[in-house]
């Protein structure tokens, strides 16, 4: 079955980086763009930036840009987002799905698989 494993969550303070990684099993990874979603306590989830299938784009929330920069290792078949000058705003579980084939969807229902998520706690 398919199974994505973020982590790499954690404490931090404000201006200071964190590296998520997401480890997927179970799928053709190179077929899955792979998409970063947030979830902050009483808000929806939101989009984050997503990896292209085809390795060539990534695309990313206006309020990320600039900051969080996703990358993929298809060898690996694992995504990560690394997140730099941390707000804390930037305060949420972050989760990485799965879409295969996907046009880099912000939508959460376009995606197939998620994973577990991973706390981010960013501290003023």
């Amino acid at each position: 079955q398919v199974q994505l494993v973020e982590s790499g969550g954690g404490l931090v303070q404000a201006g200071g980086s964190l590296r998520l990684s997401c480890a997927a099993s179970g799928l053709i990874f190179s077929s899955y763009t792979m998409g970063w979603f947030r979830q902050a306590p009483g808000k929806e989830r939101e989009f984050v930036g997503a990896s292209m299938w085809s390795g060539r784009s990534t695309y990313y929330a206006d309020s990320v840009k600039g900051r969080f920069t996703i990358s993929r290792d298809n060898a690996k078949n694992t995504v990560y987002l690394q997140m730099n000058s941390l707000k804390p705003e930037d305060t949420a579980v972050y989760y990485c799905a799965a879409d295969e084939f996907g046009g880099g969807n912000i939508q959460p229902r376009e995606y197939d698989y998620w994973g577990q998520g991973t706390q981010v706690t960013v501290t003023s």
